[in-house]
């Protein structure tokens, strides 16, 4: 498995199936300009879509304390920014199965661990920059889909277990996909949705999350924070004391307040638990 291949075989994935790319063109002159009514008509016109994003919403890391019944419901209590991150999420998903035990959680701890990205990157920056986490927040619940590129092609090998041990064991995630491919699964990520022609600036974004890049001191600002994001929740450190710690470093080389940060992760932490606690009961 070498980076030349990997990248020949996300060229070879085809198009995303013809709803999503038709709600990337709704958004295409920003979220702030969309026609809401035809948003929810596309969307309701993929019962599929609308199905796994009504599905999405009512999951209980959301923690809506009603059932939300209907799209256009979803779109005003959820926002445009959000609805889309979960429509790309949905198309992602469809497009790339496979089994995330190399990296010692299951497919439904992997979902959980996108969700909480997202979910994080909301609480804590909307009360720093509202528009900022609005339009990071659906980057975060999909930022992890290049470890879902690498799954498939380590599983399809055979080193699997080679793999899965090394990512347990290694000091430095980051650096063991580098050892391994000469990149990232963030910048695998990045590919992936150049690839798909998706939101050129977060292409931009997760090529600059590892790798030094000349950036804007805004595309900067967005770098860093979905770098606190992923150091805080991650498949090896779920919003552990350590991984907030981590990520309280950075925010305080931000500029911003650690403090709070590490409050809403806290407060993140502890729903999760809950919800983890009820998923036992049930079983």
């Amino acid at each position: 498995m070498t980076f030349k291949h990997v990248i020949s075989n996300i060229e070879s994935l085809p198009p995303l199936s013809n709803t999503p790319f038709i709600i990337r063109q709704i958004y295409s002159c920003g979220s702030q300009n969309i026609d809401i009514i035809r948003l929810v008509k596309v969307i309701e016109d993929d019962a599929a879509l609308a199905a796994n994003i009504l599905k999405m919403i009512n999951a209980p890391i959301y923690g809506f304390s009603r059932k939300i019944a209907s799209i256009a419901q979803a779109v005003t209590l959820f926002g445009t920014d959000e609805i889309y991150g979960l429509v790309l999420k949905y198309a992602v998903d469809k497009e790339l199965k496979t089994d995330t035990e190399i990296y010692g959680v299951d497919n439904k701890r992997f979902n959980d661990i996108c969700q909480l990205q997202s979910t994080l990157m909301m609480q804590w920056y909307s009360r720093v920059d509202l528009r900022h986490a609005q339009f990071m927040s659906p980057l975060a619940l999909i930022m992890e889909t290049g470890k879902l590129v690498l799954a498939n092609e380590v599983l399809k090998s055979h080193y699997a277990k080679k793999f899965e041990i090394g990512y347990r064991n290694a000091k430095n995630v980051i650096e063991y996909e580098y050892s391994l491919l000469g990149t990232t699964t963030y910048y695998l990520s990045a590919l992936l949705f150049e690839h798909w022609m998706l939101e050129p600036l977060y292409v931009e974004i997760l090529k600059g999350l590892d790798f030094e890049t000349k950036v804007s001191p805004k595309v900067k600002s967005y770098i860093d924070s979905l770098d606190v994001i992923r150091t805080a929740v991650n498949p090896r450190n779920v919003l552990t004391k350590e991984s907030i710690k981590e990520a309280c470093e950075i925010v305080e080389e931000m500029g911003l307040d650690a403090g709070d940060f590490e409050h809403i992760a806290l407060r993140v932490k502890e729903k999760y638990n809950q919800i983890l606690i009820n998923r036992m009961r049930k079983k």
